[in-house]
């Protein structure tokens, strides 16, 4: 029988480039939970302990807050994510955009 080990991005980002590419990518394209679920692979590849530190929560409050259950609140993403180098800004969506969904 073949044996096969789950895939695991974080592995594979080995660079702060990829990250932030996959970040971008996910922001861009995915739901809020894939969101939530690659802000945790970031978290993982750059080490859940110095995340935790620079974002000012605990190991574990890092873990809760970006595990498939977890509600992180607005103030503990933006943390999570000026560690990454990141801000959150609002950008405008098009009405053409906003006609596509709705159909």
């Amino acid at each position: 029988m073949l044996e096969t080990t789950p895939f695991d991005m974080a592995e594979y980002l080995d660079t702060e480039e990829e990250r932030q590419g996959y970040i971008d990518y996910v922001s861009q394209n995915g739901t809020e939970e894939e969101l939530l679920e690659a802000l945790n692979t970031v978290a993982r590849a750059r080490g859940m302990t110095k995340t935790a530190e620079a974002a000012g929560l605990t190991r574990e409050g890092l873990y809760k807050a970006l595990s498939p259950n977890g509600n992180p609140s607005f103030a503990t993403v933006c943390k999570i994510l000026k560690t990454f180098g990141y801000r959150i800004s609002f950008t405008p969506i098009k009405q053409s955009e906003l006609i596509a969904k709705e159909a």
